[in-house]
């Protein structure tokens, strides 16, 4: 093969998902241990994952422009290497600002590393060669959650948590010496001027509505501080639509959204998306608090979850060509939010096999769901278009992430006060559960507005 035939780009940048997967999947398992050591509550602790989750978000957005400006390969390369040099910092952490310090520096990293690294493939495949390159490019970054939670179970039990996070280290290096290697560089757009007024704008709606999310009925901040936040955040946003309706090259390009496949991919995929991240979160605390299951034990049943994905990748395609996009994600995602709910039934008395299964079919079902709204979100973007889409794509799967987190915590807090209790029980994590799976059943609406023939170009599904 070529150095660059896109399944050797796709799966040299697919080295960068994996390390970001893997980071996030292990941050989960983790986080008890990590409480324990910070001296901090396991459930307000989330701030290690959405601080990072955060400044991925905030930093996204100019990823498109910095990548046409300086070079994507470049760029791409020096992301690599800010990932790698704050994972090592996150393992040094000594307290909880120093790591959220570390965690915010390792986000700026992984924004410009993962949406620079997609659009490095998408500019050198056709429409009819997306669905395999994006195929080629999530199944080596299944490894991430794969390996998470076992290895990170394995790892905080044997030696620490911060084991995890310099695990980035060889897979960085690894994936710098790759890209140097095999992937040259692409043509450079002209990016314009930089909207430096739309990305800040942006950049604190997004900050100050994950800040009072954050903080929203927790004894972490004073009572007024979460609502300020969350009308400060509304108040900025609508300031950044304005501008960026206003804009003829804004850095947030809204226009987008009106092409039909890539704004329910971003609409009701987000959505979706935020139900789902919620069980990384909530399953690790559930095992560890209300099973009593070690890291590592905990690690091993977790993995059934990234199993399933990882055996879902083959069959997608023909799912997607016997069915078609409509019908498959509509379908599904009633699935995927039932099995999400599912893990609200899950007690101590289950086999342990039985819980296994279950988290594998959940996997298989999120997999399909997942690679079918990545696939459809640019059937009908233009390739002068790419930049700006992959930017806001990114933007919007991190932030479901982030909301996923929020949701799962916030989850936690509303069945806490429900049912009087001072700590989660089993009570407050099915509660939790049956939260995070209707909001990810909320996004059948929008999924069933798709015209019938919606991607055809891409999946081969022919109407009858």
């Amino acid at each position: 093969m070529k150095p660059s035939d896109p399944r050797v780009v796709a799966a040299i940048v697919a080295s960068a998902l994996f390390m970001q997967n893997l980071d996030s999947s292990v941050v989960a398992t983790a986080l008890p241990s990590m409480a324990r050591d910070l001296q901090a509550d396991p459930v307000h602790l989330s701030v290690a994952i959405t601080s990072y989750l955060v400044a991925l978000c905030v930093f996204i957005p100019v990823s498109g422009w910095v990548a046409d400006r300086f070079g994507a390969r470049r760029v791409f390369m020096a992301a690599i290497i800010v990932f790698t040099g704050a994972s090592a910092c996150v393992g040094l952490s000594q307290g909880l600002p120093s790591l959220v310090a570390a965690r915010v520096v390792q986000g700026i990293g992984g924004a410009m590393m993962v949406p620079v690294g997609r659009l490095l493939l998408l500019r050198r495949v056709t429409k009819e060669e997306l669905l395999t390159a994006m195929t080629w490019l999530t199944m080596p970054g299944l490894l991430g959650p794969v390996l998470g939670p076992p290895v990170g179970g394995i790892l905080t039990d044997a030696f620490s948590w911060r084991a995890v996070f310099w695990l980035n280290i060889p897979v960085g290096l690894l994936g710098l010496v790759l890209v140097w290697r095999f992937i040259p560089e692409v043509e450079r757009q002209d990016p314009g001027p930089l909207d430096a007024k739309g990305l800040t704008l942006w950049g604190l709606a997004l900050a100050l509505m994950m800040a009072g999310l954050e903080t929203l009925g927790r004894p972490i901040a004073p009572r007024w501080f979460a609502p300020i936040m969350l009308g400060l955040a509304v108040m900025t946003c609508i300031f950044a639509v304005r501008h960026s309706n206003s804009r003829a090259r804004p850095a947030v390009d809204l226009s987008l959204l009106k092409l039909t496949a890539f704004g329910m991919s971003m609409g009701g995929g987000t959505l979706f998306r935020v139900g789902a991240a919620a069980l990384p979160f909530l399953l690790p605390l559930k095992l560890q608090i209300i099973f009593g299951l070690s890291a590592s034990s905990s690690g091993l049943i977790t993995f059934a979850t990234a199993l399933g994905a990882f055996t879902m990748k083959p069959l997608v395609r023909p799912v997607l060509k016997r069915y078609g996009f409509r019908t498959t994600l509509a379908v599904n995602c009633v699935a995927a939010a039932l099995l999400v709910a599912a893990c609200a039934l899950f007690t101590p008395a289950w086999p342990l096999a039985l819980i296994f299964a279950v988290l594998a079919i959940g996997g298989t079902t999120r997999a399909l769901q997942f690679t079918a709204l990545a696939t459809l979100s640019y059937a009908d973007v233009p390739q002068e278009k790419l930049a700006p889409a992959t930017a806001m794509s990114g933007t919007l799967q991190q932030l479901g992430q982030a909301l996923g987190v929020v949701l799962g915590s916030l989850g936690l807090e509303v069945a806490m006060l429900l049912t009087g209790h001072g700590a989660p029980g089993p009570q407050e994590f099915s509660i939790a559960f049956v939260i995070a799976g209707l909001v990810a059943l909320s996004s059948l609406p929008s999924t069933l507005r798709l015209p019938p023939d919606a991607g055809q170009r891409i999946s081969g599904h022919r109407l009858r």
